[in-house]
């Protein structure tokens, strides 16, 4: 694990996104006392503005330093991350501008959070610097933010309340659905990296591909992404749409590296929504945007219209919120849970990030190195500590 003797516990870099920005509000109000942290970005005057709002809720963060590395400076880049226990960035498109930051965390043995949703990001990620973060003792672990948190943790604590209700073991094949409901709006950045994941449909297929051939896969267990299938569903009452996100590939890969999910476990994912007429609309809508990522200029014509570094008001993040539920079964048992919380895409993500940065860098975790899932890295301390943050997980 990353050098406890280092000067930071935690550096966020990209905080002069909107993401960011939000990332270093909570840290500002809700970091606990002592913490060692530091902003990371290319612009230094931009930087120190963001450090000027941050004193306004604490005068103390006037002094917070300030570390300038550009996202693309392997050399800067490295410098930053052996100063710190942990590094947390917003900074995305991942695929276009992530990679040398994940590569010099992985070579310094610092852990590394991210927001990721890019499949091809992260199977690139393993193949390229698994080993290298294995060896050094570093923790990367993406998309711990709404993509992934709720869905990983969801299906972790489902598979505990299973447990729980079997009053032992599981033994027996294990199916689990998550169905998602949410009211929110989305960033710039959030758009420009769906875009982007979109239009490379031959280049994560690759990937995947890359990765399949080398990652071990356990000998007596099986874990699995279900691609599920448009239908009513019996439990819930929602119409179902199956979701095409990295979620439950991240939900079977912690199924893969956890014995306590059983000999045999499958999760499928979705979006529930009350009427067949918003399903067959939301399916409408993610085919046009695929469509439309295929072709160069509709692609460039749709992310001028939505530039980065913008999201939803104040306003309209506070009448956010979203729902995901789940239901597992085994033989002789059947369980459900719900995990909810407000504004997803950015006030909980940004929650989620920074607890995530704060759990690896001061809590007692499990001991893994390389790339890990958040259920893998930090399972009942991250889940902790997001309750005690007001995200709810609860038995239906």
């Amino acid at each position: 694990m990353a050098d406890s003797t280092r000067p930071y516990d935690v550096v966020l870099f990209g905080a002069t996104g909107f993401t960011g920005g939000l990332t270093a509000d909570y840290l500002a109000a809700h970091a606990p006392a002592g913490l060692r942290w530091a902003l990371a970005g290319r612009n230094e005057e931009r930087l120190a503005a963001v450090r000027e709002h941050l004193a306004l809720t604490d005068p103390a963060l006037a002094d917070l330093p300030l570390l300038v590395a550009d996202a693309e400076d392997p050399d800067a880049l490295a410098e930053v991350v052996a100063t710190t226990k942990v590094v947390a960035t917003t900074v995305g498109p991942y695929i276009e501008y992530g990679g040398p930051l994940v590569a010099a965390c992985a070579s310094a043995g610092t852990d590394y959070v991210d927001l990721t949703g890019e499949p091809e990001f992260v199977d690139r990620t393993y193949v390229e610097h698994n080993a290298a973060a294995e060896g050094s003792g570093a923790r990367l672990v993406h998309s711990c933010g709404f993509d992934s948190i709720p869905h990983d943790l969801g299906a972790y604590f489902t598979i505990k309340e299973l447990t729980r209700e079997l009053g032992g073991e599981i033994t027996t094949p294990v199916t689990m659905r998550g169905v998602v409901r949410s009211r929110a709006g989305f960033s710039g950045g959030t758009f420009h990296s769906a875009l982007t994941a979109f239009s490379r449909a031959r280049q994560m297929k690759e990937a995947s591909s890359a990765r399949r051939r080398m990652e071990p896969r356990p000998e007596d267990r099986r874990s699995r992404a279900s691609a599920g299938r448009p239908r009513r569903d019996p439990d819930l009452g929602y119409w179902l749409l199956p979701l095409p996100t990295i979620d439950p590939v991240v939900v079977a890969r912690s199924g893969a590296h956890l014995p306590s999910y059983g000999p045999s476990f499958s999760y499928a994912h979705y979006a529930g929504t009350k009427t067949l007429r918003y399903a067959a609309g939301g399916a409408v809508g993610v085919t046009g945007l695929t469509l439309a990522a295929q072709v160069p200029p509709l692609r460039n014509a749709l992310l001028k219209r939505v530039p980065q570094g913008e999201g939803p008001s104040a306003s309209r993040r506070e009448k956010s919120w979203f729902t995901v539920d789940f239901v597992a079964e085994t033989a002789g048992a059947k369980v459900r849970t719900r995990v909810s919380g407000g504004d997803p895409g950015y006030t909980e993500t940004a929650k989620m990030l920074a607890e995530s940065a704060l759990c690896l860098s001061l809590d007692e975790n499990p001991n893994v190195t390389g790339q890990v899932t958040t259920a893998t890295a930090m399972g009942d301390a991250l889940l902790a500590r997001l309750q005690r943050a007001g995200i709810a997980f609860e038995r239906r």
